[in-house]
C-alpha cells in the first residue's frame, strides 16, 4: 500500500532518542540518526521533520518514559523530606544502572548544550526541568517541608540528579553514585 510506513515509528523514535542521549544535540548528525535508527534520510525527514523537531520529539519520548517513574516515586506518602529526596534519586540511580540505555541523562545532556538548541528546544528542556522541580516541591511540602525549604531542596535535588548523570558519563562507579545520592538525602536532616 503506497504511503504506508515500512518500519515501526515508535521504535525509530526510541532509537533516535538514544542517539541524542549518547551524543547530545550538537554531535548528533543526520547521518548518526540514520545509522542509529536504521532509516534513510528521506524516511527520517518524512516521518519526523528536521533534526530540531526530531530532538524535541525524542525529549518528549524521554519524559513519557521516565517522568512517570519520578511521579510514582514521589507519590508517597513519605514520612520526611529526606525520604522524598532518597526516592527521587533512587529512580535516577536505577536509570543510570540500566545497561540498555546510554550513560547519563538525555535531559542533562540537553541542558548542558542549551546554547546550541533553537528556541523551541530550549523551551522544551526548561519546561521539563521545571516540571520535575514542581513535582519535587509538591512532594517535599507534603512530607513536611515549608515552602522555602521545599523550593531549596527541590533545586538541590535536581542539581544532584544532574550531577549523578554527569558523573555516570565520566565512568564513576554505581557505588560512588549511590554515595552521592545518600549524602544528598541526608541534607534535609541537617
Amino acid at each position: 500500500m503506497a504511503g504506508r510506513k515500512q518500519f515501526d515509528v515508535d521504535e525509530a523514535l526510541r532509537r533516535a532518542m538514544h542517539v541524542f542521549w549518547r551524543w547530545g544535540y550538537s554531535e548528533t548528525s543526520i547521518d548518526r540518526l540514520a545509522e542509529g535508527t536504521g532509516l534513510g534520510r528521506s524516511s527520517l525527514y518524512g516521518t519526523f521533520g528536521d533534526k530540531s523537531t526530531l530532538f524535541r520529539k525524542s525529549l518528549h519520548r524521554y519524559a513519557q518514559t521516565y517522568h512517570p517513574r519520578y511521579q510514582q516515586a514521589l507519590a508517597g506518602p513519605h514520612p520526611t523530606p529526606s525520604a522524598v529526596v532518597a526516592a527521587y534519586l533512587e529512580v535516577t540511580l536505577n536509570r543510570i544502572a540500566d545497561p540498555t540505555v546510554p550513560d547519563g541523562c538525555l535531559l542533562t545532556m540537553s541542558a548542558a548544550q542549551f546554547p546550541a538548541l533553537d528556541a523551541a528546544g530550549q523551551a522544551t528542556v526548561r519546561a521539563m526541568i521545571d516540571s520535575l522541580r514542581a513535582m519535587l516541591e509538591q512532594s517535599l511540602r507534603a512530607a513536611g517541608a515549608d515552602e522555602h525549604a521545599a523550593a531549596e531542596l527541590a533545586l538541590c535535588t535536581l542539581a544532584t540528579n544532574k550531577s549523578l548523570a554527569v558523573l555516570s558519563r565520566a565512568g564513576f562507579s554505581g557505588e560512588d553514585l549511590a554515595t552521592v545520592a545518600a549524602a544528598a538525602a541526608r541534607i534535609p536532616e541537617r
